[in-house]
C-alpha cells in the first residue's frame, strides 16, 4: 500500500515524476566539476577570533563524527576536511520523500593564516558538533613595535 503524498495520491504519476526529477537534479549538482563552488550547504560555518596571543577558529559541524574529520596545517593554511554521512534510506518503499534539504557528502574549508603557528602548540577539540581550534601566535608575531608619528 502506498503512503499518501502531498502531491496527490500515493500512486499519482505526477508526484512520482516530481520526486524523480528533483532527485536527478540533486544528484547531478553533486557530481559536476562545479559542485565545489556550490558547496555552501556542506561548507562549515566558522567564527575566527584573534587576540594578542592567538587565533581561535570555531566551526559548526552538525551531524559529523569526530572520526570523519581531518584538520591539517601547512604553509600558513589551516584546512578542515570531513564527511557528513547520509542517514536516510531512499530505497525504503514505505516512504515518500516530500522534502529533502539536509546535505550529505565531503566538505573542505581552507583558512589562510597571517602567520605559521607551531603545530606542536595548536589544540583542537570537538564537542557536540562544534570544532574549536586554538592557534597560538609565535613569539616573533606577538611582538609589536609602536611607530612614532611625526609632524610633517
Amino acid at each position: 500500500m502506498a503512503i499518501p503524498s502531498f502531491f496527490g495520491r500515493g500512486d499519482d504519476p505526477f508526484g512520482s515524476l516530481f520526486r524523480e526529477v528533483q532527485k536527478t537534479f540533486e544528484n547531478f549538482s553533486q557530481r559536476t566539476p562545479f559542485a565545489r563552488f556550490n558547496s555552501d550547504a556542506l561548507s562549515p560555518k566558522i567564527d575566527i577570533a584573534e587576540s594578542k596571543d592567538a587565533i581561535d577558529v570555531t566551526a559548526e559541524l552538525p551531524g559529523v563524527d569526530e572520526k570523519d574529520l581531518d584538520v591539517t596545517l601547512a604553509n600558513g593554511l589551516l584546512t578542515v576536511r570531513g564527511e557528513k554521512k547520509t542517514e536516510r534510506d531512499e530505497q525504503d518503499k514505505d516512504k515518500n520523500w516530500h522534502v529533502v534539504e539536509r546535505s550529505y557528502g565531503s566538505f573542505s574549508r581552507a583558512i589562510p593564516l597571517p602567520f605559521d603557528p607551531d603545530p606542536a602548540k595548536v589544540e583542537a577539540k570537538f564537542d557536540k558538533g562544534v570544532l574549536h581550534i586554538h592557534l597560538p601566535k609565535p613569539a616573533e608575531v606577538k611582538r609589536q613595535q609602536k611607530i612614532e608619528i611625526k609632524k610633517a
